[in-house]
């Protein structure tokens, strides 16, 4: 049943009022994709095991294949039902449109980014767009998050090393920053400071320097992207910096196939992929959740 307008609006007031509690505490909600039922399933029970508030995220590819209202419906009975701390966000939305139907659903959170559809959008388009997200978003009073820049990689396993030189060249600046989000009003800011979707054969390196000189200048909240196969310590340290927001995805996704793989192997007979998948998938994803809760210092701080 879908959320009245009050209702929206009281959860969005909620939300960004423990954005704003998780950087004064330094800790941060991670921001865990959802693929499907199972996966849902497993960021609530890390959530109710470790006591920690979290958000789940689809991007444009999960909502074509699962539906806003139902992503929205879906959450709202796992709350019900578990009592856990639960938002959702709408992660690398690429169009205007888009936003704001997320908006419309009553989404707490909303990431729009223009560049996600078109990497050589400039500068000044993303502006435009995400002002007019920003606006959009006092309907409900959603939170909105964006970069003035393409952010690169993607959900996958790759197999080469990364360029950081050629990623340095993207990287986050604190005068950038600050002229980005005085010029768009944006609720949280996306930084480039090494982080990159996906998983890699060397771990990430993040520049907390630059972080440190970002939050500096900045006042509103800072998320970070591409947190898979992210060594934890960096995590730590970003929590005490300011960063109020994780993404984590492939590292979930890769528990996930390979964990099925095996399951798959060893019931061969088996042609229930739903019981195996309630018997083995869940609990490693879970275990991945788990382990960035505890890297995120959220453990024991949700409220319900």
């Amino acid at each position: 049943m879908p959320l009245t307008i009050p209702e929206i609006r009281k959860n969005c007031s909620i939300a960004r009022l423990r954005m704003i509690q998780a950087r004064k505490e330094h800790w941060a909600f991670g921001a865990f994709n959802l693929d499907d039922e199972a996966t849902l399933r497993a960021v609530v029970q890390a959530s109710l095991k470790k006591k920690a508030p979290v958000l789940v995220e689809v991007s444009q590819g999960e909502v074509d294949d699962i539906g806003l209202y139902n992503i929205r419906d879906m959450v709202d009975n796992f709350k019900r039902e578990y009592g856990v701390e639960i938002y959702v966000n709408l992660d690398h939305s690429p169009s205007v449109d888009a936003a704001k139907r997320g908006i419309e659903a009553g989404f707490e959170f909303i990431h729009i980014d223009i560049s996600m559809a078109n990497h050589n959008a400039s500068e000044e388009d993303i502006i435009a767009s995400t002002k007019e997200v920003v606006n959009y978003a006092k309907l409900t009073g959603a939170s909105v998050e964006s970069e003035p820049h393409y952010f690169s990689g993607g959900s996958n396993v790759y197999n080469t090393d990364i360029d950081y030189e050629e990623i340095k060249k993207t990287f986050s600046t604190p005068d950038g920053a600050k002229r980005f989000i005085d010029r768009t009003g944006i609720d949280t800011f996306a930084a480039a400071i090494g982080n990159l979707h996906g998983k890699y054969p060397v771990p990430k390196i993040l520049d907390l320097d630059l972080l440190k000189r970002i939050r500096e200048v900045i006042t509103c909240n800072i998320s970070l992207h591409g947190g898979s196969d992210t060594p934890g310590h960096y995590f730590r340290e970003a929590v005490k910096i300011g960063v109020s927001k994780i993404n984590i995805n492939s590292d979930m996704r890769y528990a996930y196939r390979t964990a099925l793989e095996k399951v798959l192997k060893d019931n061969p007979n088996e042609t229930s992929v739903a019981k195996l998948v309630t018997k083995e998938v869940i609990s490693a994803i879970q275990a991945v959740v788990e382990s960035k809760i505890d890297d995120f210092n959220s453990i024991n701080k949700m409220v319900t």
